[in-house]
């Protein structure tokens, strides 16, 4: 069965053109219905609309974060969406909404968690490198309310180099991280995702 797929994003959305490659290339038995977000000159919504995508921004100005979380929800509804991933998402959710979709919605992490966790983006990256440490990777959990923190679907190591960059990192890591996000939404769809308590295992 097609799996319908929501994203949220504040960026520019590089791990959700994986998952696009793969659905036109027939490699993913999935749809993406919505793609929202919370900054009007994220290029995330740019690279949906390329692609024909339903691309929303909701602009949070003047709303609490539940009545925020509400809308986003709102859109889940009406396209019928079955998996939410968050995608370089820079707001936290209520708790609202985070009960509403557990189980259901992932979040991509630049590092194996639970190290390096709290940041965003490059920050980690740096985090990464001023702490000398040889591997560092991606992890995808299902979202709760502490950021960062919840069960953990799949992990992926990266080595570090010792001449490495931010931006060499990120590549590296986002390489893994499309990897990660591709097989986690085939076992998703194949019913293979079983969440036992605070732990995630794939049948």
């Amino acid at each position: 069965m097609t799996l319908k797929i929501g994203v949220l994003g504040s960026t520019s959305g590089t791990d959700m053109q994986a998952v696009i490659d793969a659905i036109e290339a027939h490699r993913l038995d999935a749809k993406i219905v919505a793609v929202m977000s919370n900054k009007r000159d994220a290029f995330i919504l740019e690279r949906a609309k390329k692609h024909g995508l339903n691309a929303l921004f909701i602009d949070p100005k003047g709303k609490t974060k539940e009545d925020y979380d509400k809308e986003i929800d709102a859109q889940l509804a009406n396209n019928d969406v079955q998996l939410l991933l968050l995608i370089g998402y820079m707001k936290i959710m209520s708790g609202w909404f985070v009960k509403k979709w557990y189980g259901k919605a992932m979040n991509i992490h630049p590092s194996l968690l639970p190290a390096f966790g709290g940041g965003m983006d490059k920050d980690v990256h740096q985090a990464v490198l001023d702490s000398g440490v040889k591997v560092t990777g991606c992890t995808l959990h299902f979202v709760t309310e502490e950021v960062d923190s919840g069960p953990i679907i799949a992990q992926k190591a990266v080595p570090v180099a010792d001449d490495e960059t931010v931006d060499t990192l990120k590549a590296k890591v986002q390489a893994a991280e499309q990897e990660v996000i591709l097989e986690a939404i085939g076992w998703f769809n194949d019913g293979r995702t079983k969440l036992e308590g605070d732990r995630v295992r794939i049948a």
